[in-house]
Formats: C-alpha cells, structure tokens, sequence
C-alpha cells in the first residue's frame, strides 16, 4: 500500500488527469448510446416459467404480458355512442402497434366479462407477443398518447400493466442532489475546511460518474434492470464519501504529528487505505453472493453495484492520494500544526512515545464515551442488545411479494387504470392469472368447458375468459380474476389452492396438464424462489467474511462478533422496514400504503447492509488492533479506538443516513423500501452497535479477543491491517496473550 500511494503521489498529475479523462469520455460515449435496460425474470424448474415456455413453443401470441385500457362515465353507460365513437378508433390502433398480438374489445362477445355490471366502466385487453421485461420502454408510449388524446367530458380514461409501468417509469426526486449538498454541509461541519469537505466529494463523484457509464456498457453484455443504476448510485455515493472521510480522517492526524504531507499521505494510506481496501472487499463478496440466489434479476443487480463499488474504492486509493499531496497542507490549520508541532517536539503527553505513532487524544467527546464505555460495559452491552432485539420483533409479521399498482403514486396511469378497475369489477381484476391446459390430443379440447366452470366454482375466482385455443391445438388459455388484490394474501392463497388441490384432480380424470402463470403467479413464485436460496445466500456470505476477518485480524472472536453484530443491524433495519411499509406505522410520513414488502429487497439490502456494516467494522477494529499492537493493553486499545474513530463513523453514517433517506422523496416505492431500511441499518450500526454493542462486549472479552493459539497463528498467511505505524512498545516472546509479533514479523 505504501508502495502504491508513493508512485500516485509521484505521478499525481497523471493519475488525476486520467481520471477525469475516464469520467468524461465514458460519460459521453454512455449518455450518446444509451443504456439498453432489461429486466429477466427467469425462474427455472417454477410452474409460471413452465407456463411460459410452453406458450412460448406452442402459443406465441398469449406468450407476452397482458395490459388492460380502462373507461369509466360519470353518468350513463359505456354503451354511449359518444363513448364508442371515442374508444373504438383509440383500440383499433393500438391493435397495430408492434408487439401488440391482439386487442379485446369489451365490445365484443370475447370481451363479454370486460363491462362491470352497471355498465359504467369497462377495459379492453392488450395481448402482447412478450413479456414486458423483453421489450423497450418505449412499447408502451404509444398506448399511453392515444389514452390521453381522449377527451369526451363524463369520460375517465387509463391503461395499466406491466408493459405501461415500464413505459412510465419512476422518479427518485432530488435524491442525488440532497444526498450531495447533505454531504457537503455534514463535512464541512466535521472539518470546518471546504478543501477537507470537498476531497471525499470530489472523489466519490469522479467515481459515481465513471460507474454509471460502466453499468451503462454493461447493459449490452448482460441484462441489467432499470433500477440497478439507482441501486448502485445509493450505494456508491454513500461508500464512496465513506471511504474518502476514513483516509482524509487519518491524514490530518499524521499531518498533526509529521508536519509533512507526502509522509502523512503515505502513513494514511499505509492504515485506513488498508482497511478500506479490505471493506471494499467484504461489500463485494456480499454483493457478489447475490449469484447464490440462482435469480437471473439479482444478477444486474449485483453486477451494477459492484461496479460502482470497486470503482469508488480504487478512486479512495489512487486518485485521493494524488489530491491531498498536492492539498493536503490545506487541511490543518497553520495554528493548530505549529501547537501540535510544538508539543511534540517538547514530548508533552499528548504526544505520541514513538515518531511513527499518532498521538491520542486526552480530552474529547469520543474519550469521555470511550470511559463512559469502560465503566458500564455490562449495562451497556445488555441495554444495546435489548434495544437490537427489539427493533427485530416486527420482522416476524415479515410477507415477501411485489406490491401491485395500488401502491403506485395517484398521478400515473397505473395507479388510476387499478383504482377504477377495482372500483368497477373488484381489485382482483387487476392481477389476472393465466390457466394455460396442455391439450394431449384434439379431443382434448371438449374437457375445456369443465376446466372454465372449474375455476368458476373455486371461491376466490370472481370471473374467467373464454378458452382461446392455439393454431396448432395443443394449448389453450384462459384468464381467471380472483377477487382479491394482486398483493393480497388471499390471492397467494388462491394460487397455491389452485396448484395444490383444485387443478391436480382435473388432470388426473382428464389427462390435461393445467398450469397458473401470469404475472401475478410469477411474483408468488419469485417470492418462494428467493426466500427458499436465502439461507444459502446467508451463508456463502457470512462464511467468506468471517474467513476473511479471521485471516486479517488473526482473531477467533472478530469474525464471530462480526456475523452476530450485523445479523442483529440487517434484522432491525429490517424489522423496521416491516413496520413502516407493510404495517403502516409513520407510512404517510413516507407517501406509501400498507403492502407486502418486495422479495429482492431483503436479499440485496443484506448484501448490502451487511457490507456497510463491515465498513465501519474494518475501521474500528482495525484502530483498535492497531493500539492492541502498539501497546499490548486490550482495554486501552478499545477506549483508544473508540476516541479515535467515533468523530468519522459518525460523521460517515450520517452522511449516509441522509443519503439513503434522500431516496424516499421520489415515487418508487421499491427504492423508499430500500432507501428507508439502509439509513436505518445505518443509524442502528453506527450508533447502537459501533458505539455501544461492540466496544462493551471487546472491554468485556479483554484480551482473549486477541488471543488466538500459536499453531494456528504460524499457519496463516500474514496480512498488516494497521499498517508499519503499529509497532509494538514491548516484545515479550514468552507472552501468550497478545499478537504483535505475528504483524510484527511481516513487516
């Protein structure tokens, strides 16, 4: 590391030019092309992709997605000639869109079930030759001009679906700007410097825009959803600042204690570049554990992220050195170096026993709390822990699905095609499922009738379509509307109901294999598919960054302590998220109904917390290893540790904190579900458990945090977390307890 920060210093005019270069012309090329989003939903071996590939093969045009355009008058009925005059003409060229297969008309005999019973709201069905996730976001566009160039006074007009929500899109609001200006004014306030404030910003945004042109390229080469690069932006700008505010931290104390700034840079990097280096690291093989989940979706998901990542953390360790030996000097004010300086140089006892240490320092906020820590351990620890399992207890009422329209904000078609549908025929009519009956013979085709009125009878089932039969005859498919909502419960009932005991009998008198896809089936199986490969995921993930602390710190106890601790942060932010977005608990606050909280946001807010988590993990136990190395006192390394680091962590989660929140001020509310659970993850991590939980438990442990036996100390491979400033005061060989001669030796 010491290495790499000396040859950025000595090329920094090279190493900043390219990475503007970099930014700019990926950029350009990014925002001239355009990314090519594309969202896959492949669940293999789930009955909603057997539904799927068989239409595929046999029934092409009832493969795709089904829209619906949705009227309602105020007065009269849809059969007003006005009403037909107007609605006619808009269905007949929507039928010759591309992609469009057919369009039913509620005019029509097919489209019998398609007027509400008052004969004042009605839909007409948009068959699509695929799914949504397959086609463009401009497929869509089309529907929605015709829809609003209606205009009959008495006339409401909307579509609604999946291909129309992706032609709409989502707006994350002033995320971006707010987390930025947040960030800076948060800075500014730690280091009372613009030049310290703007350094982190400056190097996390040459990132953030080098990534974003990345994911962009990357869309080409493998699907990549839409939301991804929001995702990744969350995620990039908080790490990014992050990892700058470790490193700018730790060489304003060098620059205090050496007065020279290449030195300082290089002692910086040679410590905190270290453990951002080995943080970076865990985000990513948490990020990366994501391809354990076997869901093609996660896939982009982690993808983008870890590009956005990786590139943050080599900006920290490249680009950030060139900047401060070029600024560095600027940090500190004159006053406080000559004080400092000076009382170094006298060997006052706040200055370090040893030139390559940094002094400690006696009186601040952080070393009252660190002695606030190390009298009350025992209350603190069991307080903390009551407060963690606390915030768990809403995470058992936890119910994982997609939320449907009605979630959606009041002003988009999608939310006012759901509302009047629901209003007119009943909320289930906006999340129909698909019956598709694999015909073994042509006869088949007289059991069709006994599989309608089949579905008919099942309570939950408020209507179902005329039987349509491919060309070839060997499938047919109807669609059947429950009667409850698409994110319901009753509805995941139904399906399961449907699967598990009113289907099977008909296929074992009949020899017609019957199937329930759709969309609405396909999320229900989304749901199973992630949480049945989350123990997985949780434990590829847990294992490789206990394996990696282990190694690093050469402890039993910190990898141990790591997997617990950010267990407990993942489940109260969690819990916390099931409190707000499925309870309704403060959710006008936040401008979302109650509903089910989406499948893949556990998965990657783990993933992500959990690298969060073990950012400020790395930055704190490697401080307090570094003092255990140098001084060999465990209880002095902790309090040390919790002075030294408390200001930046703190610092660092708040930045964070208003980062993730920022994101709740748009209309998606996947991204408030996400952004809402990291900042509390955050808050929780920072405070309850880096400040309270963690440091109380280590004071407890003493030194057998450390201890680790001899056989297994000589077989692992050697790795300097705290860098060459750490060395021990005393070397005693025949002492068991504390480590300093294993960092020793490597160095």
């Amino acid at each position: 590391m010491r290495a790499l920060a000396r040859w950025c210093i000595a090329h920094r005019l090279w190493v900043v030019t390219a990475w503007v270069v970099i930014a700019v012309v990926t950029t350009v090329i990014a925002q001239s092309v355009g990314p090519s989003y594309a969202t896959v939903y492949s669940l293999p071996g789930t009955e909603t992709q057997k539904a799927h590939d068989l239409l595929a093969k046999e029934f092409t045009a009832q493969s795709g997605d089904v829209d619906q355009i949705v009227f309602h008058v105020s007065q009269g009925t849809i059969d007003s000639p006005a009403v037909q005059a107007a609605i006619t003409p808009v269905l007949e060229r929507v039928s010759t869109l591309p992609h469009v297969d057919a369009v039913i008309s509620p005019y029509s005999p097919a489209g019998a079930v398609q007027v509400s019973r008052d004969r004042m709201t009605a839909f007409a069905t948009i068959n699509y030759n695929e799914p949504a996730n397959q086609m463009g976001a401009a497929t869509g566009q089309p529907v929605l001009s015709l829809v609003k160039s209606i205009h009959v006074p008495g006339l409401q007009v909307a579509a609604g679906g999946q291909v129309i929500e992706q032609a709409e899109g989502f707006s994350v609001g002033p995320a971006t700007e707010v987390g930025a200006v947040a960030a800076l004014i948060i800075l500014l306030i730690t280091f009372g410097s613009l030049t310290a404030a703007g350094m982190p910003l400056i190097t996390a945004g040459l990132a953030l825009f080098t990534g974003v042109a990345m994911i962009a390229f990357a869309t080409y080469v493998t699907a990549v959803p839409n939301v991804a690069t929001d995702l990744a932006l969350m995620i990039g700008l908080g790490v990014g600042i992050d990892y700058s505010l470790f490193i700018v931290t730790r060489f304003r104390e060098e620059y205090l204690v050496s007065g020279d700034t290449n030195e300082a840079v290089i002692a910086a990097m040679d410590t905190s570049g270290r453990a951002v280096l080995l943080a970076g690291a865990t985000v990513v093989i948490a990020l990366l554990g994501m391809f354990a989940t076997g869901v093609a979706f996660m896939y982009g998901l982690a993808i983008a992220a870890v590009i956005v990542v990786l590139l943050t953390v080599i900006a920290a360790l490249t680009l950030l050195p060139a900047i401060l030996s070029r600024f560095g000097h600027r940090l500190v004010r004159k006053g406080a170096l000559r004080s400092r300086l000076g009382r170094h140089h006298s060997h006052d006892t706040d200055a370090p026993a040893d030139g390559d240490a940094v002094a400690v320092p006696t009186r601040s906020f952080w070393r009252s709390w660190s002695h606030v820590v190390q009298r009350g351990a025992w209350p603190l620890a069991i307080g903390s822990l009551v407060v963690m399992l606390l915030l768990l207890v809403p995470l058992s009422a936890l119910r994982l699905d997609s939320s449907d329209a009605g979630n959606d904000p009041t002003t988009t078609s999608t939310r006012q095609s759901f509302d009047m549908l629901a209003r007119g025929f009943g909320p289930g009519f906006n999340g129909p499922l698909l019956i598709v009956a694999e015909l073994p013979h042509a006869a088949s085709a007289a059991d069709l009738p006994a599989l309608r009125d089949l579905a008919l009878s099942t309570p939950g089932i408020g209507a179902v379509t005329q039987p349509r039969i491919a060309p070839s005859g060997s499938v047919a498919v109807m669609q059947a509307f429950p009667t409850s909502a698409p994110q319901d419960q009753a509805t995941t009932n139904l399906v399961n109901h449907l699967r598990g005991n009113v289907l099977p009998p008909f296929t074992h008198q009949t020899g017609v294999t019957v199937l329930v896809g759709g969309f609405t089936a396909g999320a229900i199986d989304f749901s199973n598919v992630l949480s049945s490969k989350m123990p997985l995921f949780l434990g590829i993930v847990i294992l490789l960054s206990a394996v990696l602390l282990f190694v690093i710190f050469r402890s039993i106890v910190i990898p141990i302590q790591a997997a617990i601790m950010n267990l407990l942060t993942i489940g109260a932010s969690l819990g916390a998220t099931v409190a707000v977005f499925e309870q309704g608990h403060f959710a006008s606050v936040f401008g979302v109904q109650k509903g089910p909280i989406e499948a893949w946001i556990p998965v990657i807010m783990f993933a992500v917390v959990f690298g969060l988590s073990m950012d400020y993990e790395v930055f704190l136990i490697s401080r307090i290893r570094e003092e255990w190395v140098r001084n060999g006192d465990a209880s002095e390394a902790v309090a040390d540790g919790v002075a030294l680091t408390g200001r930046v962590i703190t610092a660092a989660a708040a930045i964070m904190i208003v980062v993730f929140l920022s994101f709740t001020l748009g209309n998606e509310r996947t991204l408030k579900e996400f952004g809402f659970g990291l900042a509390v993850a955050v808050f929780v991590d920072a405070i309850i458990v880096r400040c309270m939980l963690l440091p109380a438990s280590l004071e407890l442990l003493g030194p057998i945090t450390w201890r680790l036996p001899r056989w297994i100390d000589r077989r692992l491979p050697h790795f300097t977390i705290e860098g060459a400033t750490a060395r021990p005061a005393v070397a005693d060989e025949d002492e068991p307890a504390p480590t300093p001669t294993g960092p020793t030796a490597s160095q």
